[in-house]
């Protein structure tokens, strides 16, 4: 059985209580770590931070796989001294 547990912020010093509920939400989500911020201090964290939709979206450049030959995109500018590989093909190398 979980029990409340007292917190200190990181980032205001202030205490706060994990809650025993909140500890179980964390353990069915697969979240391995405490909190380490406070809920304010966390509120705050995500409204500096924005949310996925708000932020610039990342630069793709147009590759071709050095493996199967399809065209691809990457989120890094191609250099021609190493190969680039789309998501497909790196994914299987990967597991070699």
């Amino acid at each position: 059985m979980k029990e409340d547990k007292t917190l200190k912020c990181v980032e205001c010093g202030e205490e706060f209580v994990f809650s025993a509920s909140e500890q179980e939400f964390y353990e069915e989500k697969g979240f391995t770590n405490e909190p380490r911020r406070c809920p304010a201090c966390r509120q705050a964290r995500k409204q500096r931070m924005g949310t996925a939709n708000d932020r610039p979206q990342r630069e793709m450049f147009d590759a071709v796989c050095a493996e199967c030959g399809k065209e691809t995109k990457v989120p890094f500018r191609p250099s021609m001294d190493r190969p680039v590989y789309c998501r497909e093909c790196f994914n299987a190398r990967k597991g070699n």
